[in-house]
C-alpha cells in the first residue's frame, strides 16, 4: 500500500537540506518519493499520515553494537551461564531496544557461535523486531586474544584466511578483527599492544573483498591504528590512539587516516557523564578533544555506541543511542553535523549508503519520525512518533525495560569513555 506521511520538516539527510511542510510517500518497501507538501503526485488510493510538528528523517544508523555480549564469560575458561538460547532471546530484546531509539539500522561487530546470523535473518523475515542488521559474526583474534571466547582463534596467516572464510561462508556482512588488545578479556594484551601484523591483517581485508565485503578493525593502539590504515580496511573501531600512559594524539597518523578516506567509529556512548563524574574531567575533556581534532582534520566519523556490555555497574544499554550522539554535542559538533554522522555517513561506513541512510526515492524506506526538529534541539531525537524499517511499522517505544543489554557486569569501572571492550 502506499503511504503518504507528511510532516512539518523534513530532513533528507543531506548536508543542509531541510524541507519545512515536506512530505515523503512510500511504496511497500522503497521510498517512492520526496519533496514539499502537494508536490508529489499521490494516487487517491494511498494512506495519508499527518504529523504536525514533527521531522521526518532517515533512520539512525548505530554502526558498532554487540547485542550478544556476555559479560559473565570467564575471559580465562570461556564459562558461561548464559546459553544460546537465552542469550539469542536477549539479543532479540536487544534488537527491540534499538528500534525503540529510532535505529533502523545496526552493525553487530562480534558474537558467538554464528547468534547474529539467526537474529539478522528472523527480523528480515518479520519473525521478530528489530533495525536492518549487518553482522561480523566471530570476532578474528589470536589463540588467547581479545574476545577469544567467542570462537574466531587464529594465530598465522593460514589461520586468518579459514576462520574469514568460515565467518564469510555462515553469512557475515562484515569481518571484524581485533588488531590491538583490548580491556574486557583478562589474559589478552593490552589495548595498547597490537596482535596481529600488516601482512595477516592484509589476508582479512584481501579475503573480504573476494566476496564484496568489509572490514571493521578494533584498533586502540598507534601501531594497529597504522597497520590496519596500511592493510586497507573500511572502518576503524575506537581509533583511541591508546599508550601505556594514557592517550596521545598522533596528528601525523590522523592526517593519514583523513586522506585514506577510511571511516572511523570512535564508540561514543551515553554513559560519557556517569564515568566523568566519578574520575574526573581531565582525561575525557582530553578524549572529547581528540575528537573535534579529528573531525577538523577531515577524518570521516560515524556514530556508534557499542552498545551491550557494563562498564562496572553502569549498562551501555541498547535504547540509549542518543546518549552518545549528545557526547558529540559536548565535543562542539554541531546539530547538523551529528545527524549526518548518525545517518547518511554511518550507511555510507556499513557499505549500504546506496540502500539507506537518507531519504531519496528508491532507497530502502527506512524512516523515523521525532517531535520538534533536531536541528535545533538534537533532544527531538528522543521523542519518536513513527519506526519505519523498510516501510514497516516497528516502533514498540511503549514497552517497558525490564532486563540489561548484557548479562552482567565487571566488578569494576574502567575510566574509557568511547574506547570499548
Amino acid at each position: 500500500m502506499l503511504k503518504l506521511i507528511r510532516a512539518a520538516t523534513v530532513l533528507t539527510g543531506r548536508p543542509g537540506e531541510s524541507i519545512r511542510n515536506g512530505e515523503v510517500l512510500v511504496d511497500g518497501t522503497r521510498i517512492a518519493g520526496v519533496g514539499e507538501r502537494g508536490s508529489l503526485d499521490v494516487p487517491p488510493s494511498a494512506l495519508v499520515l499527518d504529523l504536525p510538528g514533527r521531522t521526518l528523517m532517515p533512520g539512525l544508523v548505530d554502526a558498532h553494537v554487540h547485542l550478544g555480549f556476555d559479560d559473565r564469560v570467564d575471559p580465562v575458561t570461556g564459562q558461561t551461564a548464559e546459553s544460546d538460547p537465552r542469550l539469542l532471546l536477549r539479543m532479540a530484546e536487544n534488537a527491540r531496544k534499538l528500534v525503540s531509539a529510532g535505529v533502523t539500522l545496526a552493525r553487530d561487530l562480534g558474537g558467538r557461535n554464528f547468534l547474529d546470523v539467526a537474529l539478522r535473518d528472523s527480523i528480515a523475515a518479520g519473525l521478530t523486531v528489530g533495525p536492518n542488521l549487518l553482522v561480523a559474526t566471530r570476532p578474528i583474534t589470536p589463540t588467547g586474544g581479545h574476545c577469544w571466547y567467542m570462537g574466531g582463534e587464529a594465530d598465522d596467516l593460514s589461520g586468518v584466511r579459514r576462520v574469514a572464510r568460515e565467518n564469510l561462508r555462515a553469512g557475515a556482512d562484515v569481518l571484524k578483527v581485533m588488531a590491538s588488545g583490548g580491556q574486557m578479556t583478562a589474559v589478552a594484551p593490552p589495548a595498547w599492544r597490537s596482535q596481529f601484523d600488516v601482512t595477516q591483517l592484509r589476508a582479512i581485508v584481501e579475503e573480504a573483498e573476494l566476496r564484496g565485503k568489509g572490514v571493521a578493525a578494533h584498533a586502540h593502539s598507534p601501531e594497529s591504528i597504522s597497520d590496519v590504515l596500511e592493510a586497507g580496511v573500511t572502518t576503524i573501531e575506537h581509533c583511541t590512539f591508546l599508550t601505556p600512559t594514557g592517550y596521545a594524539y598522533d596528528a601525523d597518523l590522523v592526517a593519514r587516516i583523513a586522506s585514506s578516506g577510511v571511516y572511523v567509529c570512535p564508540t561514543v556512548h551515553g554513559q560519557f557523564e556517569a564515568i566523568r563524574s566519578r574520575v574526573g574531567s581531565a582525561p575525557l575533556d582530553g578524549w572529547l578533544s581528540m575528537l573535534t581534532r579529528m573531525r577538523d582534520a577531515g577524518v570521516r566519523l560515524v556514530a556508534g555506541d557499542d552498545c551491550g556490555f557494563h562498564l562496572g555497574d553502569l549498562d551501555k544499554a541498547a535504547d540509549d543511542y542518543v546518549g552518545g550522539l549528545e557526547v558529540f554535542a559536548l565535543a562542539g559538533f554541531s546539530a547538523a553535523e551529528i545527524i549526518e554522522l548518525a545517518t547518511v555517513t554511518a550507511a555510507a561506513a556499513c557499505g549500504v549508503g546506496d540502500e539507506t541512510g537518507s531519504l531519496d526515492a528508491g532507497k530502502r524506506a527506512d524512516i523515523i519520525a521525532v517531535h520538534g526538529d533536531p536541528l535545533f534541539d538534537l533532544a527531538a531525537l528522543r521523542e519518536i512518533d513513527l519506526v519505519l524499517v523498510a516501510g514497516r511499522a516497528v516502533t514498540q517505544s511503549g514497552v517497558d525495560t525490564v532486563a540489561g543489554s548484557s548479562g552482567g557486569g565487571p566488578d569494576s569501572l574502567r575510566s574509557d569513555p568511547g574506547g570499548g571492550p
